[in-house]
């Protein structure tokens, strides 16, 4: 039976090193499943693969979108799956991997089939947003959707605005596409997370930071700065430095703020992943162990 190995786990863990070599033990891409690498501005704060890794392995959604583009995790899902399709032709083993809990989701699980938004939706939505605020968007959804008001994040903008997106679109309550049904894949699904002690990851964090900046990742961030009210730039790492830009911080304040709130997200990571009784949890250094685990599946 064909077999997707989905390797997940939180930021800086070491999911790239440790994928990259199973791609090569099994002679098979790696399927990105990181929302923001799939960005061709956002190397550097994302920690996308280097030219060489991508000499290494192929790599699917690295630096396929611009940050200009609309794309969400349905998108994605429909994309993988057909990708899929046809690389199972070529291998039985076939591998997804990245620290995205919705994209990973969305594979494994399906996702509700939710419209895509047209433009002038979007557009609109957006102009309300700026002219009238939050607060009228929200009571706009409690009287179109009142059972979603009532479970939505209501200081949470994108979520109340891509609600109201979906009412006036289709003219149905956004609840009624949320079926959260989970869908059957032809395929088995083998989830395995990599985790580390707690301060080993801290300390990796902090240090990613570190050589992100040292590498360029402040000029990247004014590369985008036109860009920043984009879903795209709403990342750890390029918000802390647009307040810099800003002038609300120096700059070694913007640059722990990074570090505190990447870890913030770590954690945020592994809750999401420890609900999942399906993944089966390594140090990746285990290398050798992940393969033998794999290998019972084949």
């Amino acid at each position: 039976m064909n077999t997707l190995i989905a390797v997940t786990g939180p930021t800086a863990v070491g999911k790239t090193a440790l994928t990259i070599e199973i791609a090569k033990h099994y002679g098979i891409p790696i399927i990105n499943a990181d929302s923001r690498q799939i960005y061709q501005e956002l190397k550097i704060g994302t920690a996308s693969p280097t030219a060489e890794q991508m000499q290494q392995v192929k790599h699917y959604f690295v630096g396929t979108k611009s940050i200009t583009d609309y794309y969400n995790a349905s998108m994605y899902e429909q994309e993988v799956v057909q990708l899929l399709e046809k690389l199972f032709v070529d291998s039985p083993v076939q591998l997804l991997s990245g620290g995205s809990m919705m994209y990973i989701d969305a594979v494994c699980n399906g996702i509700d089939d939710i419209p895509t938004v047209r433009d002038d939706i979007r557009n609109e939505m957006k102009r309300r947003y700026q002219e009238e605020g939050l607060d009228a968007l929200c009571e706009d959804l409690r009287r179109l959707d009142p059972e979603h008001y009532e479970v939505v994040d209501r200081q949470n903008h994108r979520r109340v605005i891509h609600a109201l997106e979906i009412c006036y679109q289709t003219g149905k309550t956004y609840t009624s596409f949320r079926t959260q049904k989970r869908k059957e894949r032809p395929f088995q699904i083998v989830k395995i997370g990599l985790t580390r002690d707690r301060q080993e990851l801290y300390d990796r964090i902090n240090q990613r930071v570190d050589t992100m900046m040292s590498e360029g990742l402040l000029d990247e961030v004014r590369s985008v700065s036109a860009y920043r009210s984009t879903n795209a730039l709403n990342t750890v790492g390029y918000k802390e430095l647009f307040d810099y830009i800003d002038g609300r911080w120096p700059l070694e304040e913007a640059v722990e703020r990074i570090k505190g709130n990447t870890r913030r997200y770590a954690r945020k990571q592994l809750t999401w992943y420890k609900r999942d009784e399906q993944v089966t949890w390594f140090h990746p250094d285990q290398q050798d162990k992940i393969l033998k685990f794999i290998s019972h599946y084949e």
